[in-house]
């Protein structure tokens, strides 16, 4: 049993929390089955939490699912995520109507396929009638490359005559962003033992708490996510202040 719910002090519980969903392949090679097992075991996990996080009061949630580096995996395994990232769309487009879930995908879809930017279109739509809990997957995701795609945009409103350099803030650059009107992340979660954040939100993490894990993403559950989320509350977070 969780011991947090949607009635847990709301100042103290992270809003918004992201995750770096690592570990697939490693758990499948300790199992002896092919990586894209893995996979499949992951995206489980991922519907689990993500219901989970709803029902404790987490507004937010966004998971790195793929990666721009991702691409150079061996075609099988890209496949085999793209497969699951259809399926996992179809579901929750049902899901999202029962439910009156919001689900946004960031990343760059140019390299995705029509079929795939069809579904996540229509879930774009379905999320324009609903407030509450909204789920974010990066899906061919760079935080680099957000920043300079939102760099060039700005230049090309600048080129244009509809901006000028010097008007540009940290508040307004954020428009440029994928991850334009959604909060910054407070809890950012990296399981499999990894120790790094893999150009993953570099702008919106300025100030997030991060835990690391030593558990693969597979074997991730509830209460490796209440582990978390209590180390979180755990912490003074001063923002560049001094503790009083």
């Amino acid at each position: 049993m969780s011991i947090f719910s949607a009635n847990t002090d709301s100042a103290r519980m992270p809003q918004h929390i992201a995750i770096i969903m690592d570990g697939n392949g490693r758990w499948a090679k300790k199992r002896g089955l092919p990586r894209n097992a893995g996979h499949a075991v992951g995206s489980e996990t991922f519907r689990k939490i993500a219901t989970y996080c709803k029902n404790i009061g987490v507004q937010y949630l966004t998971v790195y699912a793929f990666s721009t580096e991702n691409w150079k995996r061996s075609k099988e395994e890209v496949e085999g995520i793209m497969k699951l990232f259809d399926q996992y769309l179809r579901e929750a487009i049902e899901e999202m109507e029962a439910d009156h879930i919001r689900l946004k995908v960031l990343g760059d879809l140019s390299r995705i396929s029509p079929e795939l930017r069809q579904l996540i279109e229509k879930t774009y739509e379905i999320s324009t009638h609903y407030d509450g809990f909204q789920v974010n997957v990066c899906i061919n995701y760079g935080g680099r490359d957000e920043i300079v795609r939102a760099a060039r945009a700005f230049a090309e409103k600048c080129l244009a005559g509809e901006a000028k350099p010097e008007e540009l803030t940290e508040e307004s650059f954020s428009h440029y962003l994928y991850s334009d009107g959604i909060p910054d992340p407070e809890l950012i979660i990296r399981p499999s033992g990894e120790l790094r954040t893999s150009n993953f939100l570099p702008w919106q993490s300025a100030y997030s708490e991060y835990y690391f894990t030593d558990v693969l993403w597979p074997d991730f559950d509830e209460a490796e996510l209440d582990k978390a989320i209590a180390a979180f509350r755990a912490r003074d977070r001063r923002f560049g202040g001094v503790k009083k």
